[in-house]
C-alpha cells in the first residue's frame, strides 16, 4: 500500500547577526579588524556575520578579494547587505534585505579603555568606568543611557544602575545589572557558554548568551519586572527568579 508522503515543513526563524561595514581604504580597515582580533581572540568565532556594503563603492573583483581576506581571518560571511545587484553572483553569499538594525557597537582602539560609546549625544558627565586590567571585570558606576553601547570582551560587566531601553551591554563574561534591564544584554560573546546575566528588574528587549538569544516576546510574562538570573543549558536560554 502506498502511503501519503509527508510534506516538508519549513519554519521561519530570526537570528542575531553582526554586521561589518568596511571602509576605504580596505587594507587600513582590515588592519583595524586584525587589531580587534588580536585583542579579543575568538570575537568572530561561530558568529553569523553580514557584510554591509551600503557605503562601500567597489567592484566584484574587489569584493571577491575582500571575502577571501575575511575568510583567511576566519570571518565567515552569511550574507551581503546594501550591494548593487550587478555586484553579486551565484557563488557569492546571498543578498539580504530589511535587516532590523540595533545601536552600533563601536570598539575603541587598543590604547583606549572599553567605555560606553554614545550613539547620539554625549552623556552627562559622571564617574568613569573602571577597568583594572585585561581579563578583569568592568564596573560602570552610572546607568547605561538610551542609544549607548557598552562593550567589554575581556570579562564580566557590572552596571551600578539601570540599562535603558535602546541601549546595549556586550560582555565576554557575565553581566550584572543592579537596576532595571530594559535594553539589550549579550553575555558570553567570546564563546563562554557558562556566562550568566543577573538583574534586579527584568524588562529587557533582548537577552543573549554565547550567541543564543531571547527577545522580549519570548520571555515569560510572570518573570517581567522581577529580579532574575539567566543562563544557558545546551542551546536553551533559561530564566529564573532570584529569591
Amino acid at each position: 500500500m502506498l502511503t501519503q508522503p509527508r510534506p516538508i515543513r519549513l519554519k521561519g526563524r530570526s537570528f542575531l547577526a553582526l554586521a561589518l561595514s568596511p571602509e576605504l581604504p580596505v587594507d587600513d580597515w582590515l588592519a583595524r579588524l586584525d587589531d580587534l582580533a588580536a585583542r579579543s581572540a575568538g570575537f568572530f568565532l561561530r558568529k553569523p556575520i553580514v557584510l554591509d556594503l551600503a557605503n562601500l563603492d567597489i567592484g566584484q573583483a574587489e569584493l571577491r578579494d575582500l571575502l577571501a581576506k575575511l575568510a583567511a581571518r576566519n570571518v565567515r560571511i552569511m550574507g551581503i547587505e546594501g550591494a548593487r545587484a550587478s555586484l553579486l553572483a551565484p557563488d557569492l553569499p546571498p543578498a539580504l534585505t530589511d535587516g532590523k538594525g540595533t545601536s552600533d557597537i563601536e570598539i575603541p582602539p587598543a590604547e583606549e579603555t572599553a567605555a560606553p560609546v554614545p550613539a547620539a549625544s554625549p552623556a552627562p558627565a559622571g564617574p568613569a568606568p573602571v577597568q583594572a586590567r585585561a581579563h578583569a571585570s568592568l564596573v560602570l558606576n552610572q546607568p547605561v543611557r538610551s542609544g549607548q553601547s557598552l562593550y567589554h570582551a575581556d570579562g564580566d560587566v557590572t552596571v551600578i544602575g539601570s540599562v535603558a531601553s535602546g541601549s546595549e551591554v556586550v560582555a565576554g563574561g557575565s553581566i550584572h545589572v543592579y537596576g532595571a534591564l530594559r535594553g539589550r544584554a549579550m553575555a558570553g560573546t567570546m564563546g563562554n557558554a557558562t556566562a550568566r546575566i543577573f538583574c534586579r528588574k527584568l524588562e529587557a528587549e533582548l537577552i543573549a548568551i554565547d550567541g543564543f538569544y531571547k527577545t522580549a516576546e519570548d520571555l515569560e510574562p510572570g518573570l517581567r519586572g522581577k529580579a532574575v538570573q539567566i543562563w544557558l543549558e545546551g542551546e536553551t536560554i533559561k530564566v529564573a527568579a532570584l529569591s
